[in-house]
Formats: C-alpha cells, structure tokens, sequence
C-alpha cells in the first residue's frame, strides 16, 4: 500500500501535489504532543483564547483570495462560494470568542447544606475526522471551538484536500495558538481509526456518512469516549398548496446545487402537492436546465465539477438504479464527455420508497421530485426518511409553516421559505441517522467540556 497521496484538481483532473502520509508511530506521537499542550493550554484563560480566535478570523480574512483559490483547486469548489465559505469562518471565530466567557462560565447554585459552583473544563485531546466538501468550515467550526474551550484538537481531514488541511495548521500557528494546540495529521482512515483507542483522545467529533460515522462511534462507546456526529441527509423540501412557486423554485434550485450540490444539507427531496405539481415541475425543470455549468473559476458559473471521479460514479449509479426502479428523467442525468469530473443539474420524478432517490442521499446536483395529494402527506413523506439534518417549507402562511416546523419535522433544522446554510450564532446538528450533538450557537463549546460539580458545606 502506498504512503503517499497526491491531490487531483477535478475540473482540469491534472495532479496538484503528493503529500507523503504519517506512520501510525508519528500519528501517536501527535496525540502525545497534543496532551503536553493541553496541560498548559487548559490553564490558559478563556479571555486569551478568545484573542487568539479573533486574530485568527483576522488571518482568514486576509488569506481569503488564497483560501478560496485552494477549495477550487482541490474539490471543485464554485469560487465565489470558496469566498463565502472563508467569510463563514471569520464570522464563526469571532461569535465563538465572544460567547466563551458567557457560555463556559462558573454557574453558581445553592443546595440544602451548602452552596456549590457548576464549573466548565475542557477534556484534553479532541480527534476530528472531516470531510472534503467544506475543507475549511467543517474543520473551523469543530476546531475553533475546542481550543477556545481549553482543549486541544487533531485533524483527520479527507486526503483530496490535504492542502487546505496543512493550510489551516499553518494558520492556527500564524494566529499566535502554541505549538501542537492544533494539528493536522496527514493520515489515512485506517490510521485515524486507530487513534480513537489512544488513552490521551478524550472524544471525537465526525463528519461524513452514515455508515462510517456510525462505525466511529462504536468503536468509541467502545471506550466510553463522548461523540459528535454530523452525517448525511436527504432533506426534503415542502412546496405546500399556497406556496409561491416563482420563489420556491429559486430557493430549490440553489439548495440543491449549493456546492455543486455536494452539501449534507442541501436541498434533495421535493415533495410537491398535486395542486403545484405541474407547475413546479415545468418551473423547476426550466430554471435547473438553465444553470451555467463549467470553470469553477469563472463568475458565471453556477455549478462546478464534483470533487472526484469515484464520487460521479457513484452518483449515477444511484440514479440509474432509481430509474430501473421506475424513476423517470426530467432532465439531466447523463455523464457529459470531456475532461472534469462534471455531472448535469438533474431531476428524477415518480420517486418511491425503495429507490436510491428516496431513501439515500444523492451526493450531487440531482433532484427527487415527489409529487402529494396536501399538506398532510407531503409533511407525513417529508418524515419517512432514516435522515434528520434538515429541511425546508415553502407556504404563504407562515404561521402554520413554523407550527409543521416545530412540532412535526423530525429535523435538527428547518428553513421556512427560503434556503440557508450554517448560521454561527444558531446551532447546526440533526437527529435520527444524521447524527447527534450540535455545533454553532455557543453549544459547541460545550460539548467536550467536563460539566463538574464542586459542593461546599456550610458549617452551622
């Protein structure tokens, strides 16, 4: 087996650079490092940490044009939405440094013989494995927060985009963050398996798909060690009986090609009542032809290359096991000849359960259009998924919308006539076989943190 990986630009497929990867010795040695530093860093004030967070959101800002260069070199990445991403990160750096002190802060309570303090502190080593469609928010979001909450962290990241995962140690160093606090380590999956039963690892946080994730934590409930997970989604979108079409169809259409449609979650399952059905549908159809597919460089270009060549493969086998299935083709749904790793903007209909467009998760710019008799099976289908990540609804009556919202949509999230992605200042996380735990909104910091009880007895 070979110890090098070399990284691959999907729109040219020309290699971009070979990185040789870490021996299992070196990789423990990282988490030995790691452990040596959170016993200064842990004593380290949540203040200071903060500082070094907004120098940080500083350094990203400034690297931006760098930044988002990189995303579009190494995973196809639409470059306007490479700037956006950077920005994304900025703005994640600065909330976190502001609500540390608030959200980690000692809480004072009272008990029968005494008083008490509840008291945050960090855990030691956290192990992130990440994936490769947001090389750099999804190692942000989970990174920035650990050490600010006095942990340290090291990065399994995905091996396509190891330049963005060097990057990003170089940066926690720039910012002024002490040696080893951040790490990534450039290792393969067996590898980073294996470090999950390093006594110094206190937890992991995960992102990618169902069946590794629930992989990885098995073997840490092994060990009673905490887990985060963030997984896949087939998000399904509700275009209700007095939804405005004009926008839901603007709204769907960039959910599901957001990140030439490589997003956990985006837009996948739209699920129309037979009232919009048809007009939907031509509407739909007509703006998804439309898309400007090409140089992820350019300004006009609205969907880019997917990440790899196994990745499209994959994609269209789905979708042709959904058509001998009996999904028929709206538009789209063929690999185009030439050079990048390209699939079309695609729409499948008459999708059903038992289809791969029904029941996983089209990583790619396809689209499953469902059509419902109301509002009551297009919320009960919406619901028939193995996934939780998130969701949307389109309906005038925004009032019912945030009731079908709150009390009927098994997800950690839902937009309500519109598409959006992470906010930093609310939480991100789903339920059921998207995962558990939560990120975004302060709730981040306290998920590898040790909630202690210190008690005082009161002497009569």
């Amino acid at each position: 087996m070979s110890n090098t990986v070399t990284t691959v630009n999907p729109f040219t497929e020309a290699p971009i650079q070979e990185y040789s990867l870490l021996s299992q010795k070196a990789a423990e040695q990282a988490i030995e490092n790691a452990d040596k530093c959170f016993q200064e860093w842990k004593l380290t004030s949540i203040t200071e940490r903060g500082e070094l967070a907004l120098k940080l959101a500083q350094l990203l800002e400034d690297k931006k044009e760098e930044l988002a260069q990189l995303m579009t070199d190494e995973m196809g990445k639409v470059r306007a939405q490479g700037l956006q991403e950077v920005e994304l990160c900025a703005q994640i750096c600065r909330y976190t440094a502001a609500q540390a002190e608030q959200v980690l802060a000692d809480e004072e309570r009272d008990f029968e013989k005494g008083r008490a303090i509840v008291s945050y502190q960090p855990l030691g080593v956290i192990l992130g494995i990440q994936p490769w469609n947001f090389p750099l928010y999804q190692v942000i979001r989970y990174s920035i927060t650990n050490v600010v909450a006095g942990n340290t962290t090291v990065l399994k990241h995905a091996s396509n985009v190891f330049g963005m995962a060097r990057k990003i140690e170089y940066m926690y160093l720039e910012a002024g963050f002490p040696q080893y606090c951040y790490q990534s380590l450039l290792v393969d999956g067996d590898t980073a398996s294996a470090l999950i039963g390093h006594p110094k690892v206190q937890g992991v946080t995960f992102t990618g798909s169902d069946k590794v994730g629930t992989a990885v934590a098995e073997a840490a409930a092994k060990l009673a060690k905490k887990t985060v997970l963030e997984l896949g989604s087939n998000d399904a979108f509700l275009v209700l009986d007095d939804a405005d079409i004009e926008l839901a169809t603007q709204m769907c259409v960039k959910g599901r090609i957001i990140n030439n449609g490589e997003t956990c979650v985006s837009a996948k399952r739209f699920i129309v009542t037979e009232k919009n059905y048809d007009a939907f549908k031509r509407s739909f159809a007509k703006a998804m032809s439309a898309l400007t597919v090409g140089d992820p460089n350019n300004d006009d270009t609205d969907l880019g290359p997917m990440a790899r060549g196994d990745l499209r493969d994959k994609l269209h086998e789905q979708v042709t096991q959904s058509i001998k299935a009996g999904a028929t083709v709206v538009c789209g749904c063929e690999i185009p000849e030439g050079k990048g790793f390209f699939y079309p903007p695609s729409i499948l209909e008459n999708v059903k359960p038992d289809m791969p467009a029904y029941d996983d998760e089209l990583f790619g710019p396809v689209a499953a259009l469902i059509k419902v008799k109301n509002d009551e099976e297009a919320m009960q289908v919406a619901n028939d998924s193995r996934y939780g990540l998130g969701g949307g609804i389109f309906s005038r009556d925004v009032s019912q919308a945030m009731e079908l919202a709150k009390k009927h949509f098994d997800t950690g999230m839902v937009s309500i006539n519109g598409y959006e992605l992470a906010q930093p200042n609310l939480p991100f996380g789903g339920v059921k076989d998207s995962g558990y735990g939560r990120e975004h909104g302060g709730f981040g910091l306290r998920e590898f943190v040790n909630i202690k009880s210190i008690m005082i007895t009161e002497q009569a």
